[in-house]
């Protein structure tokens, strides 16, 4: 009875790692668009004044919302997948992943404390902190979003296919859109806006085709147990 609930207990492994995965990508993506939207990259797009508009207010306060639960998700995503795989994984690959997770993780709270930092210092409403805070403060946010946190998530994307091909749980065409968008993420991501959607995209295809194979494993699987 005992070996049979652990095989009841890891068939619903894949379905909640998808899961989680499924809304931190949508988290993700969405606070990445509020303040990418809201707080303009380009010099000279946004001026102090302008940011007090309460609709790009609203924007910034909704992503930086967003921010907490996504990271909570990405958490569980890292840890229901690296509890997958079990004790089959390679130990240095698994530390690399689980590390570039964590730090991804770090990264992306600190993008959005810089945020919050700059919606603070225009409130309240026709307080004129100067521009050299509002640059600070944006440039430190996008700092931290794209050299670091997207970087991370380079390796994590890198590391999570290098284990999915080696362990053959992931298609080789996973595999190398997984090594693309690491490519984009590494080099691409700082110098485009908007690129760094690539890496919540990645997580939702990894997400779907992980639903999709334990929809059609899992009634197998019970079968033969």
């Amino acid at each position: 009875m005992e070996p049979q609930g652990r095989k009841g207990q890891a068939l619903q492994t894949p379905r909640a790692a998808g899961l989680a995965g499924v809304v931190f990508a949508v988290l993700l993506a969405a606070a990445i668009t509020l303040i990418r939207l809201a707080i303009p990259e380009d010099e000279g797009a946004l001026t102090a004044e302008g940011f007090n508009d309460s609709s790009r207010r609203s924007a910034v306060r909704t992503a930086l919302a967003l921010v907490p639960f996504a990271g909570i998700f990405f958490l569980w995503f890292v840890g229901v997948l690296r509890s997958h795989v079990g004790q089959a994984e390679d130990k240095f690959v698994a530390t690399v992943f689980l590390g570039s997770g964590l730090i991804f993780v770090a990264s992306l709270f600190g993008a959005a404390a810089a945020a919050a930092g700059v919606l603070s210092v225009g409130v309240p409403s026709g307080n004129d902190p100067g521009l050299p805070s509002w640059d600070f403060g944006r440039h430190f946010a996008y700092t931290m979003l794209t050299d670091y946190a997207m970087r991370m998530a380079a390796v994590f994307t890198l590391t999570t296919s290098t284990l999915g091909h080696r362990l053959g749980v992931f298609p080789r065409w996973l595999t190398l859109l997984g090594l693309l968008v690491a490519l984009a993420l590494l080099f691409v991501v700082p110098d485009i806006a908007w690129a760094e959607l690539v890496f919540p995209a990645w997580s939702l295809v990894v997400s779907g085709y992980i639903l999709v194979v334990s929809g059609t494993t899992g009634p197998d699987a019970a079968d033969a147990s």
